[in-house]
């Protein structure tokens, strides 16, 4: 089992994973458009339940997340490729959580301390498969001017679509 699950995580073509899963995502967000619930719904079962998301969704939580070698309240960390592929096997979107493990963190500049919950990796990759199926349905729900928390949108953003409204209505020239 340890070589064989190695070469199964070292073998993942990546960018064809990202290409299905995305593929999937973008019928989500045309059928969210069209108002289509049902095959939306489809879509986002279809996404859950896939391979493909899975091995996304553990190699973003194991391999490039910031926080991969901070253990929940379990202790656990995932490094090896058996475990990577174990964690793939058992993912499963069931509604179920472990408790989160507490710490307590400084403000930044400050004295104070602020609360900080650290979900396990599991309930982390969970996390992952889930906002990889609603992202798309509420992205075509979302106004196209909404620029809070919204992927691939920033401040920047949003200062520039304010400066190319107030000169398409030539507040600029007013002032």
């Amino acid at each position: 089992m340890s070589n064989n699950a190695k070469l199964l995580w070292e073998k993942v073509n990546w960018t064809l994973t990202e290409q299905r899963v995305t593929n999937i995502q973008k019928r989500i967000y045309k059928h969210s458009k069209l108002g289509n619930k049902g095959m939306v719904t489809f879509l986002q079962n279809l996404l859950i339940t896939s391979l493909d998301a899975k091995l996304l969704a553990v190699r973003r939580v194991t391999v490039e997340n910031k926080g991969k070698f901070t253990p929940g309240v379990d202790l656990k960390i995932y490094t090896t490729p058996e475990e990577k592929i174990q964690l793939v096997k058992s993912l499963k979107v069931d509604g179920k959580a472990v408790p989160i493990r507490r710490v307590w963190i400084p403000k930044p500049g400050k004295k104070d301390m602020r609360p900080l919950g650290i979900p396990i990796i599991k309930d982390r990759a969970k996390q992952k498969l889930v906002l990889m199926a609603l992202e798309p349905e509420w992205e075509a729900k979302f106004e196209p001017n909404s620029y809070g928390f919204r992927p691939g949108r920033s401040c920047q953003d949003a200062i520039e679509a304010i400066f190319l409204t107030m000169r398409k209505k030539g507040v600029m020239a007013k002032a």
